[in-house]
């Protein structure tokens, strides 16, 4: 503890207290606007819960949104210092835990879906099947804080989370903020996890650990949404690079153990698991069909022994896999068929007879998953050489399943930025990462609608289109004011000394 505040004495101010203030905001502001509880036991009946409604909500909204400036602010200073190597990954590190603290305790932010999780948890330890029930089947006040898109929808998660969703609603029964914490927390294990590995990647990868610890355990697209929000992709992108590091360590069987982990908390990560196969099958000796088939089998059967512990443990079975296959996906710009789809239709279609939007849009998704599966198949073969990269090959092969598939969220983009991160970059490149990734947060309204679309309801189109315009502007922002000089911070040159940037 005396370590980390003689780092923090040595961040400058100007640099570390406006990101904790605007972690502050967040959350005093969610209360208002972010994700509520909807019927909160805290502010019910209280002069405070004034804030939820009229001009009280659009205050909270507006502090929201300014703490929100304030945590930006202070990631891109700090990006400043990283990148002229004035600040090491230890400073990083304990900036972004100071960054994160606050929110630990916030309402759920820019989501409503750890209130989809706790229901789920609760589906499971009420004796339902979670793979074939959804939230409709419970009592208040766990049924009547999930959205009403997922009210009859079975969890789409693995058995791991299933797991610590049963035991978080057994330790809080149906008390929605205590439990919701609880989740967080377990969440907040995969970034610290992430912190752990990212320095151990770079080594691997050549990248260095400053930067790559800035752009994932300090970004606000982690940070804002992935812990405000409470999402498991942060636990799974956790468990997920640290089986990426140990595999790259040499330490192959515990490496896939953990890609298993990562898997039964999300099924995203194991596209992972082909690529790591070729990493260890070029470290074998003798023929290379013969290698391949060793060390296939081989993690395949630490795998499968592991995600079948999980499911044991969690007392459920491979349900999810169908869930996977009948979830009805969310339109956002962030998935290109959607995009693309949309502004087809809007921009031709609608004027051609007997086409329908919803027409392009089975279309276009139709043709994403077509593409996505071509295009992982390529990157595995081009991947056989194993080493970094195969672990390059499978970070593309991550950013391909995110942007192609038929529903993309802000969060997924943390999936491949993890492991991406770890390689060397330009800072030109980062600064785009950088750009890009605030947009994304500013996309999620704080109650979780996201804006990246043509159009929001009944909103009024001279509203949406200039707040869209602007998260674009604010992105750019972003990238420039990252590439400008940092100014001179007396005492900066003592913030590399001992940090490990």
């Amino acid at each position: 503890m005396t370590a980390v505040g003689a780092v923090l004495r040595r961040i400058p101010r100007r640099i570390l207290w406006p990101g904790v203030f605007g972690a502050v905001m967040l959350a005093v502001g969610g209360l208002g606007a972010g994700a509520i509880v909807r019927r909160d036991p805290l502010l019910s009946g209280t002069m405070l819960n004034a804030i939820r409604y009229g001009h009280g909500h659009d205050l909270a909204f507006m502090v929201l949104f300014a703490g929100l400036g304030l945590m930006v602010l202070s990631w891109v200073r700090l990006g400043r210092l990283v990148l002229t190597g004035e600040a090491g990954g230890r400073v990083v590190s304990v900036a972004a835990a100071a960054w994160t603290a606050p929110l630990i305790i916030a309402p759920p932010l820019y989501s409503r879906d750890v209130y989809s999780y706790l229901a789920q948890g609760a589906v499971a330890l009420r004796g339902f099947d979670p793979y074939a029930e959804g939230a409709s089947v419970l009592d208040l006040p766990l049924r009547g804080n999930v959205a009403g898109l997922w009210q009859d929808t079975p969890s789409p998660y693995g058995p791991l989370f299933l797991l610590l969703g049963k035991v978080t609603v057994f330790l809080t029964g149906d008390n929605v903020i205590l439990g919701a914490i609880f989740m967080r927390l377990a969440v907040l294990t995969g970034l610290v996890l992430l912190g752990w590995a990212i320095p151990r990647l770079t080594r691997h990868l050549g990248g260095r650990n400053s930067t790559a610890l800035w752009l994932t355990v300090a970004n606000p697209l982690v940070v804002a949404l992935g812990i405000g929000g409470a999402h498991n992709d942060i636990l799974m992108v956790g468990l997920m690079v640290v089986g990426v590091v140990k595999v790259l360590d040499r330490r192959h069987l515990t490496g896939f153990a953990f890609i298993a982990l990562a898997t039964a908390v999300k099924a995203t990560a194991v596209l992972v698991a082909p690529f790591l196969v070729w990493v260890w099958a070029a470290r074998l000796s003798g023929p290379a069909r013969h290698r391949f088939l060793t060390a296939a089998i081989t993690a395949g059967a630490v795998f499968v022994l592991t995600f079948s512990a999980a499911t044991v443990l969690a007392g459920v079975d491979l349900g999810w896999i169908n869930v996977l296959r009948s979830q009805g996906p969310l339109l956002t710009w962030m998935s290109l068929p959607c995009a693309v789809a949309e502004i087809l239709f809007y921009g031709v279609g609608q004027y051609l007879p007997g086409f329908t939007r919803l027409g392009f849009l089975s279309v276009f998704r139709a043709a994403g998953v077509v593409l996505l599966a071509g295009v992982l198949v390529r990157q595995w073969w081009l991947a056989r050489q194993g080493g970094v990269e195969a672990v390059r090959r499978a970070t593309i092969a991550l950013l391909a399943a995110t942007v192609l598939a038929p529903s993309v969220l802000p969060w997924y983009f943390t999936w491949s930025l993890a492991l991406a991160a770890a390689f060397p970059w330009k800072n030109r490149m980062v600064a785009v990462l950088a750009g890009v990734s605030v947009w994304m947060v500013l996309v999620t309204l704080p109650d979780g609608t996201i804006v990246a679309r043509w159009t929001y309801d009944d909103m009024n189109p001279w509203v949406w289109w200039p707040y869209f315009a602007a998260t674009v502007l604010a992105g750019v922002w972003v990238g420039r004011a990252l590439l400008q000089p940092a100014p001179v911070v007396a005492g900066s040159t003592q913030l590399v000394g001992g940090n490990g940037g």
